[in-house]
């Protein structure tokens, strides 16, 4: 996957975000999409930063991999 797509793959992912979010009340279905929404974004986030990473330093940022859900959840702001 490259930038455009990665970023493609996110803007998707918040627009179901927010048409979920406006619906008012959420089923447990629901929830459970929104939770997993919230995850693979943010891995999507964490591949985008390390592709930069790559690029800034020399390397392929084609080497980059999606982290773990709980190694990216884990992370501190």
């Amino acid at each position: 996957m490259d930038d455009s797509e990665i970023h493609a793959r996110i803007d998707a992912l918040v627009a179901e975000e927010h048409r979920l979010r406006d619906g008012g009340q959420h089923t447990d279905e629901e929830r459970a999409r929104l939770r997993a929404i919230e995850e693979e974004r943010d891995q999507l986030w964490d591949l985008i930063r390390q592709r930069d990473a790559k690029r800034q330093y020399g390397e392929d940022p084609d080497e980059a991999r999606p982290r773990p859900e709980q190694q990216v959840e884990g992370y501190l702001q």
